[in-house]
C-alpha cells in the first residue's frame, strides 16, 4: 500500500497558470520559403506547441515578427489557380482574386490567410491572431521587443 500512494504522490499533472506563462518575441524570415510548410510552423509557433509548457486551453505560444513576406513562394500553378473569394452580402457582391494578385497586392493577407486556416477554430484564435505581426519587406516596426530571429 505504501508504495501506491507514493507513485500516487510522485506523477502529477503540470499545468501551468496564467501568470507563470513567458511569451517571446520570434523573428521569422520567410524569403523564398513555400507558403504552406512556413504557415504551419508559425501556427505552431503561436500556439506554443514546441515548449514543454503546452496547454490546449491557454495561450502559452509566443508572438511571432514575419519579414519579407512579398518574396514567399507558392508552388506548382497555385498562383493562377488558387483563389481567394469575399462577399460584400449584397446580390452579385462576390468578389474573386487569384492568390498570385494577391501576392503582388498585398503579400501579407496571403500569409496571414494560411496561418489563420491552421489554427484551431475557438475563442483563441483571434487573440493568436493578434500576436502574429506580418511585413512584405525586410523592415519591421518591433525593434524595441528584440525580436529572436529564428529559422525554420
Amino acid at each position: 500500500m505504501k508504495k501506491a500512494e507514493q507513485l500516487k504522490a510522485t506523477f502529477k499533472t503540470f499545468s501551468p497558470k496564467q501568470g507563470e506563462l513567458n511569451n517571446e518575441w520570434l523573428l521569422v524570415d520567410v524569403k523564398d520559403k513555400v507558403l504552406g510548410r512556413v504557415a504551419n510552423k508559425i501556427a505552431d509557433l503561436l500556439r506554443g506547441k514546441g515548449k514543454t509548457t503546452f496547454s490546449g486551453h491557454l495561450n502559452v505560444g509566443d508572438y511571432v515578427v514575419v519579414i519579407n513576406a512579398a518574396s514567399i513562394k507558392l508552388t506548382g500553378k497555385k498562383d493562377q489557380q488558387k483563389e481567394y473569394h469575399r462577399h460584400s452580402r449584397y446580390p452579385g457582391g462576390l468578389k474573386t482574386v487569384t492568390a498570385g494578385k494577391l501576392l503582388e497586392k498585398k503579400p501579407e493577407k496571403v500569409l496571414e490567410h494560411a496561418v489563420a486556416g491552421m489554427l484551431p477554430n475557438n475563442k483563441n484564435k483571434k487573440v493568436l491572431m493578434g500576436r502574429l505581426r506580418i511585413f512584405a519587406g525586410a523592415e519591421h516596426g518591433h525593434s524595441a521587443q528584440n525580436p529572436k530571429p529564428i529559422q525554420l
